[in-house]
């Protein structure tokens, strides 16, 4: 026994980590206090989506990978969607882009609430969990749950439902709202705008590790917007190509220890996606006042801390809400409610950001229509490695922390990245192996 409490043999065990989605384990082995092995395991049977899209009409791929995720279907449809008008050789603009970006505005704000108010919080506050957190936190838990539910009828409104929508199509929508369906929808955005705020003076008030890391970050970048549904993949490193040459630049390895792929960078390996590598990357872009609330009450400029990402998805709601403002406001109803598309042999690409990150599609289709093959990386296998490097050095610099401080902090840690590893997943065991 150490004089801080710690043994330098020991096991940290954590049979059911909550607040992420997804099931999985991990396992980190200390040996002579230093770490010699950090791995996530994920160990859910693969759900075979690309081989269910194989065989199937281009026109059924929104909805069949929609069932991908109940809290990101969007990314999903839409980078399916944008693959098949390329392949079709057919753009989507206009008034029926910005309505795509609307109900990405919903699914931003209904998953960045879910994470921080039900997922993240808690760890900050010290509770085991959001219902824990509602005895002394009652108006915060209220402020989250009312600020997925505005995310929810965005969803609802345009999609046809929140889970799983049914009303975006290739080449547009099954049925567009009318001016009068989005105006009803202002008051509740303005509230959430205000809540937004709000948010970021609570999130001020915590106390963060210090915890700086040097990441290479990818994100989509626009010239004319906080890139979302197109754009080129850039990162801080260098990195500049248009989405077609992904592959050339992405390698996906399996490893013995997870059955998700894990994405790295040809010949330079781990990256980051999500928030953070979009804030890094695109912060001038943000509204007028997510930036300066950014810069005011929120984490500045520049964020490199991962357990600061959550001030980060705080200033990303706030951009929603002030972009779903604005698209609503210039809304006019659209004469034809999609852009017609005419199949024929031909690859299309598709990549959009999703509130974990960047979700990219390939899909190969014949001469009527019907999908041949189809390739998805999701967001959470990109940033597998990422985690594991965090976890590593985490523990690294925390070895002095007794077992139960170290187990939370680990916990936190990969909460940090929101994994979605729920399309495949439904907990995640932490041991913690220490030999001398």
């Amino acid at each position: 026994m150490s004089k801080n409490g710690t043994t330098q043999n020991r096991t940290l065990r954590v049979g059911l980590l909550a607040r992420v989605e997804g099931e999985g384990a991990l396992h980190v082995r200390v040996k002579n206090n230093r770490v010699v092995d950090a791995k996530l395991k994920i160990f859910e049977p693969p759900r075979f989506f690309e081989a269910l899209l194989r065989g199937r009409n281009y026109l059924e791929a929104p909805d069949i990978t929609a069932r991908i995720c109940g809290i990101c279907p969007i990314a999903y449809q839409l980078g399916a969607s944008h693959a098949m008008e390329e392949a079709c050789g057919v753009r989507v603009d206009g008034v029926l882009r910005d309505l795509r970006q609307l109900i990405y505005c919903g699914e931003w704000i209904e998953s960045h609430a879910l994470h921080i108010f039900m997922l993240h919080l808690p760890d900050f506050l010290g509770y085991d969990d959001a219902i824990g957190m509602a005895a002394e936190h009652k108006d915060a838990v209220a402020m989250g749950l009312r600020l997925k539910k505005i995310g929810n009828m965005l969803m609802s409104v345009l999609g046809g439902r929140e889970v799983h929508p049914i009303n975006v199509r290739v080449g547009g929508f099954y049925r567009v709202p009318t001016a009068t369906e989005l105006a009803e929808l202002k008051p509740e955005l303005e509230w959430a705008r205000s809540a937004s705020i709000e948010t970021l003076e609570l999130l001020k008030t915590l106390t963060y590790p210090d915890f700086e890391q040097e990441y290479e970050y990818v994100a989509l970048s626009h010239p004319d917007e906080y890139a979302v549904l197109d754009g080129r993949l850039r990162s801080n490193r260098g990195l500049d190509i248009p989405i077609y040459e992904f592959k050339s630049h992405f390698v996906e390895e399996h490893v013995k220890h997870s059955t998700s792929l894990h994405a790295v960078l040809r010949d330079r390996g781990a990256y980051m996606v999500g928030p953070l590598a979009r804030y890094n990357l695109s912060f001038d872009q943000l509204t007028d006042g997510a930036r300066e609330a950014a810069i005011e009450i929120g984490p500045g400029r520049e964020c490199n801390n991962p357990f600061r990402s959550i001030q980060v998805r705080a200033v990303e709601l706030l951009h929603a809400c002030d972009l779903g403002l604005q698209l609503i406001d210039r809304y006019k109803e659209p004469t034809h409610p999609f852009v017609e598309t005419t199949p024929r042999p031909a690859v299309g690409f598709g990549c959009t950001e999703a509130p974990r990150g960047i979700c990219w599609h390939r899909y190969r289709i014949d001469y009527d229509g019907t999908i041949r093959d189809a390739t998805i990386v999701p967001p959470t296998s990109q940033n597998q490695k990422s985690i594991e490097a965090d976890l590593r050095e985490f523990v690294t610099q925390h070895l002095h922390l007794n077992t139960e401080d170290l187990t939370w902090k680990c916990e936190q840690a990969i909460r940090n990245y929101d994994p979605c590893i729920s399309c495949s997943c439904h907990f995640l065991r932490l041991d913690l192996e220490r030999d001398e």
